[in-house]
């Protein structure tokens, strides 16, 4: 007796079969999410001048922006959406060093694109701000909405040392988080956390410049502004800034990293407890938590 052709439904046509497209249409679809509730939150306080907004609801923005984006996107790329946790993966192992081009990449586009749209909503609203004027400094500057600018008491030197240090203390945290040897998170509750943490280095080190961590989250917006009405002065603005919060962060990614993995993961009691003794499937579930920002990257 034959039997009929299996039917294939429009779903499984539609999906992607190449692992490097999967992941980097991933980390393009959240990080625009991240801008587009981060910088989003920013346009409705500074349009509004304080009425709708402030400096807490724009670190909220931030911070459940990354929240759902990290949602989304950590079963298919791992939901890294930042070029320094990427380039940490690589340090660890954990991503190969042939897809942080396409991270990276998918990164900036997503950050790029998230502004598109953040200034598209608020297109009005950025027209009858100051009469239309897209200004990069002064009272009425809107450059800030989406990319970070330096305070005018900061040095090239403290500015440097401020995102090198940001950028370690998430890294640093978030591997803490996801250590399974830790008092681990509840679990599927991860992305809220890692949220928090980005909430707390708002909330202490963005004073100085905003506090970025994240090279794309900053250039790619900063690139859609000098394109998009601001004018490339964005790229001289601070004495040519621009380049500290896209290298600086990679840096200290790698430095919180290596300090995490040095000082605290491979010197973990190897003795476990009785009480809190586990079977071998619990010990699969807690080690596959501990590789989720990474999980799907080395298919």
């Amino acid at each position: 007796m034959e039997t009929e052709p299996q039917k294939h439904s429009l779903t499984d046509k539609c999906k992607l079969k190449n692992s490097w497209i999967k992941q980097g249409l991933a980390e393009f679809l959240g990080t625009f999410m991240l801008i587009l509730f981060g910088c989003g939150s920013l346009a409705q306080s500074i349009l509004s001048r304080g009425v709708s907004g402030n400096v807490l609801t724009a670190s909220i923005g931030f911070s459940f922006g990354l929240t759902i984006a990290v949602y989304a996107t950590i079963g298919v790329s791992g939901a890294h959406l930042n070029p320094a946790i990427s380039l940490s993966m690589c340090v660890l192992g954990r991503l190969q060093w042939l897809k942080l081009p396409v991270y990276c990449v998918a990164q900036f586009i997503g950050a790029f694109v998230g502004s598109a749209a953040v200034f598209g909503l608020y297109y009005d609203a950025f027209m009858a701000f100051d009469g239309g004027n897209l200004a990069i400094t002064g009272q009425n500057a809107t450059a800030q909405i989406f990319s970070s600018y330096p305070a005018p008491h900061l040095s090239f030197a403290n500015g440097f040392a401020d995102q090198i240090i940001g950028a370690a203390a998430l890294l640093f945290s978030i591997l803490a988080i996801l250590d399974s040897k830790n008092d681990g998170v509840p679990k599927g509750l991860e992305p809220v956390v890692i949220g928090l943490i980005i909430m707390v280095i708002g909330f202490s080190m963005s004073f100085n410049c905003g506090g970025p961590v994240n090279p794309a989250r900053d250039f790619g917006p900063r690139l859609f502004t000098a394109m998009a009405g601001w004018g490339f002065g964005v790229f001289r603005a601070g004495d040519g800034w621009w380049w500290v919060p896209v290298i600086a962060p990679m840096i200290g990614g790698v430095i919180g990293t290596l300090v995490y993995v040095l000082i605290i993961e491979l010197h973990h009691n190897e003795a476990v407890p009785k009480e809190r003794s586990c079977t071998s499937e619990q010990q699969m579930e807690a080690k596959a938590k501990y590789e989720m920002i990474s999980v799907q990257c080395n298919k």
